[in-house]
């Protein structure tokens, strides 16, 4: 239970500090995309976000997994 718990701190943790770094790094870009999906469209934004962003969820996604998966270790 404690090593689930670690292992999503963990996975939170560098999402958070992913997402920071990426908005840092990402102020003053000029190029500016949008998202279609279905018959929603995103708001504009810079291309590096949108890749950061799906990076940032892949990071918190697979640790959670990885987390929930983890079998118990009981002796």
């Amino acid at each position: 239970m404690l090593l689930r718990l670690r292992l999503l701190l963990l996975s939170f943790g560098g999402a958070v500090i992913l997402l920071v770094i990426l908005f840092l790094g990402s102020q003053n870009l000029n190029e500016r995309q949008s998202v279609r999906f279905a018959s929603f469209q995103s708001m504009p934004l810079p291309s590096g976000v949108l890749i950061g962003l799906s990076l940032v969820v892949g990071v918190f996604s697979g640790g959670s997994a990885v987390a929930l998966i983890l079998p118990d270790q009981r002796s």
